[in-house]
């Protein structure tokens, strides 16, 4: 057997179906953001898709928490939570996200995946357990799910009817989870809150929500979608992320003390990896203190949402509309769709990575936009101008595909 053939036959498939993945080498500049230099061609380019939705991952605040707790502490976490490894700040950091979400615990993992991953198996492991889990779940959502080895139901995309279909399928008295999320990553649409906890209600089920791609920018304090619609205490398992708005890195969950308790004894995820450094988990408590306070930046965030939706729009430029700060512009093609993003970077020094399958279903490829509070009115000037120029030049479509408003 040749290995390297097959090997080599898999990743040509991906480059045959324009699906290949690339990675651009790039330097972010701390107090610059969003500027960063393109080490591949030597030039400084501007961000357009990043996920550090503040600009966070820059701010003095969190280097300075870092830099010093590296010095006072160190830098390596020590072994896992157990043996060594639950530093002060990292337990400073969980009482800090559990009142961020008006919760009575919560549980910091090494990242998002793992906590998703980790806590919907782990669940999933409760005697009898049935999950009901939303079709656009995220990967790691998925992935827990698959690996609870229970029950499982996949309810269409917010359709509260079929998901109510499937619960009234169940045994009343069976434990059951519904897993979903409050804005969805590629397209921006947020998931039906208040339905959901009402099904909840009336079927005895728990629910779980991720809420990675709204923590920080939505809510009072950025606690969330949950949070801003006033739905915090009807959620039992709120799971976040420290590596988008907060721009440090880590996952957590916040829940009760109980449900917490019980993922920390029983969660392979958790017990058998090294925690989190104690100078990471120091970064990630001053950016979700800073955050939480620094309603202008939410506020500028969204300003500048509104702007680059409006004029995309006003461009005939297809945006996918939603209510979100994600601003998908439709390709649906997946090589025009990396052509497009390889001319916006290499012609016009905009970095906005294309979105392929697997990541979005085939024919919905797009340019995944972000705006951030520290995007200009100059920079989204250059932008639209250069998509433009990207559009008529690759003879894209231009159909509008609706108003959008953050």
């Amino acid at each position: 057997m040749n290995y390297d053939t097959l090997f080599t036959q898999s990743i040509g498939r991906l480059k045959d179906a324009g699906n290949y993945r690339e990675f651009t080498d790039l330097q972010r500049r701390a107090g610059n953001y969003p500027r960063a230099m393109n080490h591949s061609v030597g030039r400084e380019i501007t961000l357009w898709c990043s996920n550090d939705y503040l600009g966070m991952g820059q701010h003095p605040v969190i280097a300075d928490a870092i830099c010093t707790t590296v010095r006072e502490i160190g830098a390596g976490a020590g072994g896992t939570r157990n043996i060594a490894g639950t530093s002060h700040p990292l337990v400073m950091l969980e009482d800090e996200l559990a009142e961020l979400h008006e919760k009575e615990s919560a549980l910091v993992f090494t990242s998002g995946y793992v906590a998703n991953s980790t806590v919907l198996s782990t669940l999933g492991g409760l005697p009898d357990m049935v999950l009901f889990s939303d079709a656009l779940n995220h990967a790691s959502m998925i992935e827990g799910v698959r690996f609870g080895k229970c029950e499982r139901h996949i309810f269409r995309h917010n359709d509260v009817e079929h998901l109510q279909e499937l619960l009234a399928s169940v045994d009343i008295n069976r434990p059951k989870l519904i897993a979903f999320e409050s804005v969805y990553s590629m397209d921006g649409d947020i998931g039906f809150i208040k339905e959901f906890c009402d099904l909840a209600d009336q079927y005895n089920a728990l629910t779980y929500l991720d809420e990675v791609h709204a923590v920080g920018l939505y809510g009072e304090s950025g606690g969330g979608v949950a949070q801003r619609e006033g739905l915090s205490d009807r959620i039992d398992v709120i799971q976040g992320t420290l590596g988008k708005a907060f721009g440090v890195v880590g996952g957590y969950i916040a829940a009760s003390a109980l449900l917490i308790d019980y993922i920390r004894c029983f969660g392979s995820g958790f017990i058998f990896t090294t925690a989190m450094p104690p100078a990471t988990a120091a970064g990630a408590l001053a950016s979700v203190q800073h955050v939480k306070q620094d309603v202008q930046a939410r506020i500028r965030l969204h300003r500048n949402v509104n702007v680059v939706k409006s004029r995309l729009t006003e461009a005939g430029l297809p945006v996918l509309p939603n209510p979100s700060h994600i601003v998908p512009v439709m390709v649906y093609d997946a090589k025009r769709c990396r052509e497009a993003s390889h001319l916006l970077l290499n012609k016009y020094d905009i970095f906005v990575q294309h979105i392929n399958h697997p990541t979005v279903p085939v024919g919905t490829e797009r340019l995944r936009i972000t705006p951030t509070p520290l995007h200009t009115d100059e920079m989204i000037d250059y932008l639209i101008d250069a998509l433009v120029s990207v559009f008529d030049e690759l003879d894209l479509v231009r159909q509008p595909l609706g108003e959008s408003a953050a």
